[in-house]
């Protein structure tokens, strides 16, 4: 099953969405500013992701900026400030099976699909 980790405020979430929808496959939406991912999901994601977890963050958000730039984190800090600030994960986010992509830009989403 697909899913797709969506934040519908964001364009580039909502152009990855419209790629998933538009793939005609069945899917899982996750709001996940509302839905949280657990702390395993969030390192399962990263694993499949095949990143590291700072590599899953939004630097540019203000939150990130007042709180935590400048600060040496671990990988567990980074993932707690994740889920204290789920706005910081990037976004989309789309699982297919064993593969992972961060829809930025939108079209990498057709590699996995």
């Amino acid at each position: 099953m697909i899913k797709i980790y969506h934040n519908p405020r964001c364009g580039k979430s909502r152009e990855g969405l419209k790629i998933v929808e538009d793939s005609g496959k069945d899917f899982e939406l996750i709001k996940y500013l509302e839905d949280i991912p657990t702390k395993e999901e969030l390192r399962l994601i990263i694993t499949l992701l095949g990143i590291n977890p700072e590599d899953l963050l939004r630097k540019n958000e203000v939150i990130w900026k007042e709180n935590y730039r400048g600060k040496s984190l671990s990988d567990d800090e980074i993932l707690d400030a994740m889920l204290a600030h789920p706005k910081l994960i990037e976004r989309p986010i789309v699982i297919n099976g064993n593969k992972a992509v961060i829809g930025r830009p939108p079209e990498n989403i057709k590699s996995i699909l």
